[in-house]
């Protein structure tokens, strides 16, 4: 059955313990999972990525239906769900697992998309599409925030927040967070301190994401997939900065072939190689061969392009990309 997003009464009302919720609306999507399903389970939760339930089918069946998992109730998360999930979903539905809920988060679903169909039509499951949050929404959600706080801002300046945020009130929140650990003890914040802040280029998530995938960290890398709401238009970024990271790499894999210190080749490269990052360097050398460098810097540059051709699908293409990656050993 199809419930609006901001029927939120009767999306928990539903009584239901399977959930669609699809969309571009990382921000909306998180808040309604958190306020009104996390705070029901407490540490009760299960958090999964789609690949990882297909690659361990038996597993996962086996960890819903037996009786020793959900002696109390449990909720399960499912996140960059496909079509590729709906038969395991079905098997779920028919079997009547009751004592535990489980919620799928999808990114942008097509209408002829067979999971979504499914959910729509089926009534013992509910579908919950969400849309970009609109300009109007934003600013409500963003005078909230700071009268709240009690920080005076321009509405020239909130406007600009809210432009910047791309239609996702997760972004919107990040913002608050700069803005929160900037102002400290002020109670004001002007427009131009407002754009020196959402103009920062630094994303610190997408360079502990690429190093941990370069450092065949694969649940550190799924953890990091999970727990951020990457956008279409930071799936280049993250590209970008997994191809930096991967010559850097490269050039001094191949030093090392000349019998040189690593430490002294990590200590005496340019551009300089800070001390926080030369460890997760040292650990990427010892999983990868000059070979298997070479050949994952042609497969970035191919699934760039295959980025820029699907940007409705980027974020799945992009995630497996790097969970496969963050997986494969290479020989030395």
């Amino acid at each position: 059955m199809i419930i609006k997003s901001y029927e939120i009464n009767k999306i928990i009302n539903s009584k239901k313990n399977i959930y669609l919720f699809y969309g571009e609306n990382e921000g909306y999507k998180n808040e309604i999972i958190k306020n009104f399903f996390e705070i029901n389970f407490l540490k009760k939760i299960y958090r999964y990525d789609e690949k990882e339930i297909l690659e361990n089918k038996e597993n996962f069946y086996n960890s819903i239906l037996t009786k020793s998992f959900f002696e109390n109730e449990k909720l399960i998360i499912i996140s960059r769900t496909t079509d590729k999930i709906k038969d395991i979903v079905e098997e779920i539905i028919e079997k009547k697992v009751t004592d535990i809920t489980i919620v799928l988060n999808a990114n942008l679903l097509e209408k002829k998309s067979k999971l979504r169909n499914f959910f729509e039509k089926n009534k013992d499951a509910v579908c919950t599409p969400f849309y970009s949050d609109n300009s109007q929404t934003l600013t409500v959600i963003a005078n909230h925030f700071f009268r709240k706080g009690k920080i005076s801002i321009s509405q020239e300046a909130i406007n600009l927040l809210v432009e910047r945020c791309r239609g996702d009130r997760q972004n919107l929140y990040n913002e608050f967070n700069k803005i929160e650990s900037y102002i400290k003890n002020k109670k004001s914040i002007n427009i131009y301190e407002v754009l020196k802040l959402t103009n920062l280029a630094e994303n610190y998530n997408v360079s502990e994401l690429a190093d941990s995938c370069l450092a065949k960290n694969s649940k550190k890398t799924i953890n990091i997939l999970n727990e951020n709401n990457y956008s279409v238009e930071d799936c280049i970024l993250i590209v970008k900065t997994i191809l930096i990271k991967s010559k850097r790499l490269l050039n001094i894999i191949k030093e090392m072939k000349n019998n040189k210190n690593t430490d002294d080749i990590i200590s005496s490269y340019k551009p300089i190689i800070f001390w926080k990052d030369k460890e997760i360097i040292k650990q990427q050398t010892k999983n990868w061969s000059l070979n298997g460098l070479k050949n994952l810097i042609y497969s970035i540059n191919d699934i760039e392009l295959l980025i820029k051709k699907n940007s409705n699908n980027s974020i799945n293409i992009l995630s497996d990309f790097i969970i496969n990656q963050s997986k494969t050993n290479n020989e030395l």
